[in-house]
């Protein structure tokens, strides 16, 4: 056998054994679904998939409600998730004293009742049976990891916390108005232009469960193709969802409600003298029960800036204090480890994946401190996402200005740029740097 033959079948097998592959994955997403429902169903603790049962129960029983949204193919929450589910020595009593409703898909779901951070594949509600919410619980800063933002301890203190409103409710109904939100702009994910011709409100019952299905994140992906392809710019706020502790210097305990591990120098809870061992009990007088609600009350600070109100308990005794942000404090955010990030690259760079040049390549480049040297780490290849590659664009250029700036240090700065004060359609000159060539480069904005 020619070395030419051996090189052709050991490529034939790897195509094959990627295609079974392919196969297996796409059936084992579709079992996951199927399996979850089953073993669920089977035990009869949680109401699955079935929002307008549970709130019934909850008017009938007097007990509040525990919704869990959670994306079953998702990996990355599924240790936190399925130790919840099954018998947690510290959970499952308090969860008995809830109406718990587990929620698959996003399909129907009341976007002017349950907003959260659509690029979490796992977040909590607890609620009143007339809708009241008590509070939130899910957050990640990370793609894949969770462990420095969520715990079952953590879930444990929320819980109790919310029993505790619960107890006080209607007393406490005033302070807990500011946990809900304004009206989005549809009441449901169908309702969205870019998802109502291919989902209906409900979960398919044949095959194709899991292509029926309407993720999290294609809710916030649906919300910035509305503006974006409206000729608007996408706001702000949902540019920069729900801002975690660390872009106002906070790094909270996971395990607690709201307990400060680190305070940053500068930052604007240094100067709101927010100290280490702080535990945060209200934000704008809303009780919070964990790190989700904190992001709640951010995402709900303008962008331009604004005062927070702050109470921490301070080693015993309530302490008051508020927390002062400026315009553009949203921005301190990083937007590159979401789902929606993809969508970004899509709209802005063509499908081109940016990665600031090292202290070594900006030497190469003689680019001064402070200027914009951004490489191109991957070019997308397929449909939208290979934009650039039509363009010119090749992994190892050097992106060191666009329409003459080059203050955009980030691939952060650039999807800001690009979504704010771009359009789809505008065209935008991108000068690089390849090898010991300079060029100038034209490249389309997307939808």
């Amino acid at each position: 056998m020619t070395g030419r033959s051996i090189v052709f079948r050991i490529g034939m097998v790897l195509a094959l054994g990627a295609s079974f592959q392919s196969m297996v994955s796409a059936q084992s997403r579709e079992e996951k679904v199927r399996d979850d429902r089953a073993r669920v169903e089977k035990e009869g603790f949680w109401i699955y998939n079935n929002l307008p049962k549970a709130f019934e129960e909850a008017k009938e029983t007097g007990k509040p409600i525990i919704v869990v949204l959670r994306c079953i193919p998702c990996e990355e929450c599924v240790k936190l998730d399925d130790e919840l589910v099954d018998t947690d020595p510290v959970i499952r009593p308090l969860l008995e004293q809830f109406v718990c409703a587990r929620q698959v898909s996003t399909n129907g779901l009341d976007l002017n009742l349950f907003q959260f951070d659509t690029d979490q594949s796992f977040a909590v509600f607890f609620l009143n049976a007339d809708g009241t919410i008590y509070g939130r619980f899910g957050t990640r800063s990370h793609r894949t990891e969770w462990r420095s933002d969520v715990s079952l301890k953590g879930l444990a203190a929320a819980l109790q916390g919310a029993l505790e409103l619960h107890a006080d409710y209607p007393n406490n109904k005033e302070i807990l108005a500011g946990k809900s939100g304004t009206p989005l702009e549809v009441s449901s994910p169908e309702e969205f232009p870019t998802l109502k011709d291919r989902y209906t409100d409900r979960l398919s019952n044949d095959s194709n469960i899991v292509k029926s299905c309407i993720h999290c994140h294609q809710i916030g992906d649906a919300r910035r193709d509305f503006y974006r392809n409206s000729g608007e710019a996408i706001p702000p706020r949902l540019l920069d969802p729900f801002p975690h502790p660390k872009v106002i210097g906070l790094i909270l305990d996971p395990h607690t409600p709201a307990t400060v591990e680190t305070v940053a120098d500068e930052s604007p809870a240094s100067e709101a003298r927010i100290q280490v061992g702080d535990r945060i009990v209200t934000m704008n007088r809303q009780p919070i029960l964990s790190m989700a609600d904190v992001q709640w009350v951010l995402d709900q600070t303008a962008p331009e800036g604004g005062t927070v109100a702050l109470e921490v308990d301070r080693d015993g005794a309530k302490v008051p204090t508020e927390l002062k942000l400026d315009s553009g404090w949203r921005q301190k955010g990083d937007l590159t480890w979401r789902v929606s990030s993809w969508g970004l690259r899509r709209m802005v760079t063509g499908g081109m994946l940016l990665k600031p040049a090292s202290e070594e390549e900006r030497a190469s480049l003689k680019v001064e401190d402070g200027k914009m040297a951004l490489k191109v780490d991957h070019v997308g290849q397929y449909g939208d996402h290979a934009t650039a590659k039509k363009a010119g664009f090749l992994k190892g250029d050097f992106v060191v200005s666009i329409d003459g700036r080059d203050d955009l240090m980030t691939e952060n700065d650039l999807f800001r740029y690009g979504v704010t004060e771009k359009r789809a359609g505008d065209r935008v000159k991108m000068k690089i740097v390849r090898g010991d060539q300079t060029k100038t480069m034209t490249l389309p904005m997307q939808k």
